[in-house]
This record gives structure tokens, sequence and C-alpha cells, in this order.
């Protein structure tokens, strides 16, 4: 397999001190390029009057493994110390990524006496007999719940409650950076249906709207779909709409390269998974051929001689039978939301011309770009260090900004097709290329324009 290109996921603050030499800063930046790592900062930290020089380094590995190899080819050049070496993604969630702040200054006995009580007893009195009332004088009106029950977190699997906290709060913070939303992960110890259900509903009164995250298939899509139909604010499942959304706007954009129109091309999607589902039901929606669109499990084609079909596999089960291979064939898109490596350079050969992939398996894709770079009209993948990132944070920040500027109750397919052409909207025709059709996460745009095409949708 193709090496992974170093990144900040798995970056190393290293601190050395070695003698005030020529040649000695030469060796070591010599010896962890021979490592594949990439250097970064070189910061000189102290030099002492016997001739010692303290640095901190920081460098990105491609693996924790590769890693190791760095801090052991250091420590075999001679007089070279290692002094600290700190993993710096871990150093960063040390302590947690989020806190609470109040909005108000609580500096005397008139600010306490308004903030709470017993002035705070005339508000609550005001919302009890008006219950509109709590989204103005709330924070409901501004605030998201983050949830999950560990069973799918993001492509590592059934890690529990306390094992997917991490990816919580950084959801969080994504919300706060790019649409200004206050959120709170929640993490549930449950992985029963019923009890996820009972409990959001439980804690709805705070928020104004609900993101569920890496609950696993097929459980997700009932979960979901009560929720949206007992509670009066929107429900959004990411894993599947926020993909769903951002591959659609892909999609848009790479068609006008290839210039072929959306109902006449043959789909694979890899993957019967959340995403899998919501790409395909989508790509309905926008005008895709549901006889040409071929979803495919670790099986194989999903058929209708396929056992134990879910209800969401059958509403995509065709005739047709055979491998993933063999789906491939004289494909116009392939979409992966599966697993590494299972796609070949034969099976991208095998495809109609032009043929647009979107690999998106992570870390790890089901191929990696390199090996087909000469045989495809469009790549993307949900890596950040190769063009077109398929990346989420494109959609949900805006998504719910929207939502909840408008106080919508549910967030609609239609809704979720406009914010897709909003994306690829953001991307002007003389722009448009291969290695860009999709805004950069980093767009100031993007959330303002998924919001407001949200808004829109809503009250048209």
């Amino acid at each position: 397999m193709v090496k992974l290109t170093p990144n900040a996921s798995y970056s190393l603050a290293i601190r050395l001190s070695y003698p005030n030499q020529v040649g000695m800063l030469g060796k070591i930046t010599s010896a962890i390029a021979q490592c594949g790592g990439s250097l970064g900062d070189i910061l000189l930290e102290n030099q002492t009057p016997a001739g010692q020089v303290q640095r901190q380094l920081i460098v990105d590995a491609y693996s924790g493994e590769q890693g190791e190899e760095v801090l052991e080819a250091l420590r075999q050049i001679p007089q070279v110390e290692i002094l600290e070496a700190l993993d710096r993604t871990f150093e960063l969630h040390r302590g947690g990524k989020l806190h609470t702040q109040s909005r108000i200054a609580v500096k005397s006995q008139s600010d306490l006496a308004m903030a709470y009580t017993p002035g705070v007893g005339r508000v609550c009195r005001a919302i009890a007999q008006d219950p509109e009332k709590v989204f103005s004088l709330t924070i409901k009106s501004n605030t998201v719940a983050v949830i999950t029950d560990g069973s799918a977190v993001l492509g590592l699997g059934n890690l529990g409650a306390a094992g997917a906290l991490p990816v919580m709060e950084g959801k969080a913070i994504l919300f706060k950076e790019f649409a200004n939303l206050d959120s709170f992960p929640i993490c549930l110890d449950t992985q029963d249906t019923e009890e996820i259900i009972t409990t959001v509903k439980h804690i709805a009164p705070v928020f104004g709207g609900i993101n569920l995250e890496d609950i696993s298939a097929p459980r997700c899509f009932e979960i979901e779909r009560r929720l949206s139909q007992e509670l009066e604010i929107p429900v959004f499942h990411d894993d599947q709409h926020g993909t769903a959304i951002v591959v659609m706007a892909a999609v848009f954009n790479a068609l006008k390269l290839v210039k072929k129109a959306l109902g006449d091309l043959k789909i694979v999607i890899n993957g019967a998974g959340a995403a899998g589902i919501a790409i395909g039901r989508l790509l309905k929606q926008a005008g895709a051929n549901p006889e040409q669109i071929i979803l495919c499990d670790s099986k194989g084609i999903v058929s209708e001689s396929s056992p134990h079909l879910t209800p969401e596999k059958q509403e995509f089960a065709t005739k047709q039978t055979g491998s993933l291979a063999d789906a491939m064939n004289k494909a116009d898109i392939f979409i992966g939301v599966s697993v590494p490596n299972i796609v070949t350079p034969d099976m991208v050969s095998s495809m109609a011309n032009s043929p647009i992939i979107m690999a998106m398996s992570n870390p790890i894709p089901e191929i990696q770009p390199e090996l087909i770079s000469d045989q495809v009209a469009v790549m993307a993948t949900g890596r950040s260090d190769y063009p077109n990132q398929i990346n989420n944070v494109l959609a949900f920040p805006g998504i719910f900004r929207g939502a909840l500027n408008c106080r919508a109750s549910s967030i609609s397919s239609q809704m979720c097709l406009e914010a897709a052409s909003a994306i690829a909207s953001l991307i002007s025709s003389e722009e448009l290329a291969p290695n860009y059709i999709i805004p950069s996460v980093f767009d100031q745009r993007v959330a303002t324009a998924v919001a407001k095409a949200v808004e829109n949708t809503a009250r048209n």
C-alpha cells in the first residue's frame, strides 16, 4: 500500500539536548527525513554556557508506529538526548476541549438578584405561562445537543459512551467555530433504541436542535425517525445526512467537469450503513435513476435475493447479483463509505469513460489516489491531505444555523438538497477543476450559504 502522508493527527513535540557543534542539527533533521517524518517548526529553547543546545522540534508522522521509529532514530545519534517527547494530539485533548462561560457578569447583589433568585423566578413563571418564551429567555434558541451512544465511533467501531466523548467534544467546537452555535456533548451509556429515544425526549427542553452522531445502523434510522416524529425541534443524524449533503455537492460539481447528466449515470455506493443509505436517497431526490444506483455491502451487490435484508437495504435491492467488481463495471461514479483498500486499479479501469471516484473510508481510503491518478476524471477522499475532501463540517453547522434561525421544527430532504446546491455554487465555473470541486472547510462563506438555503426552503 502507498504510505500515507504524515499529518498533524500523529504529531510529536520533541525536546532535544545536544552539543552546539557544526552539523549536529543536520544529522537530526536527516534522521527524521530518513524515517519519513515531516519536520515542522524548530524552536531554540536554551543555549548553555557549557555548549549544549536545547531545541523543540515539531514532527508529523503517518502513524504511531512511525512516530516511534523517528524517536528511535534520534536516540541512535551520539550525544543527542531526548528530554521529552509529547504526542501533540493527546496534549490538545488533555483536560477536555470545552468549557462553559457566562454571558453576563455577576459582580453585585443586584446582578445576583436578577440572574438568580429571587428575580429569576419571574422569568420561570413567564415561561411556564407561555412556553414559547423559552426560546427568547434561555439558551435554547442557540443550543444543540450532540448525542451518541458510542456504537459507531468514526471508523473505529463500538467504543462505548466514554470512548465517544472526544469526538462529541470536537463536534461541539465545530458548531461554535463555524456557526456560532453553542452545543454540548451527551454520550449515553445505553445502546437500547427505546432507552435512547426516551432519554433524548426527556432532555430536549434544553435544546433547539438534536444532532445524532456515531450511532450504528440500522438502529440509527429508527432513532432518528422516531425522534423527528415525536419532538418539535429539528433532529439530524449527521453520519447520514451531513455526509450525503457534501457528497451531493461534490457530485453536482464533478458532473459539470465530465459533462454528464445525473439521470443518465450508473452509480455504485459501497457501504450500506447510515451514510450509504442516505447518499442513495439524496441522489434519488436529486434526479438519479433509482435503477442505476447499485448498493454494495461486505458481501457484494445488495440483491433482492440477498438474505436478511433490512428495510433500508430492501429499498435499494436490485435483481443484479455479483461482487463489487461486477458492480463497478461500466459505472460512472464510485462512492465509498466502507473499508480501506477494497477497490483495485483494475476495477477503476473497468468503469465508464471519465470516471468519478469518491473514496471516503478514513483514514485509509478504499483506494489510494496515487494508484489511479491517470485513470480518473475526478478523485475525492475523506482526508485533508488530498484535494476534494468530503467533510461533514461543510454541512452540519449551516444546517443547524439555518434551522434555528427560522425555528424550523424538522430538517427535510429538500433542505438537504438545497444545502448541497448552495455548497456547490460557491465554486465558480472559472475556479472549477478536477482538484477543486468542493470548498475548503475553512471557507467562511459555507455556513452562511447553507443556513440561507435551509431558511429559504423552510419558508417556501
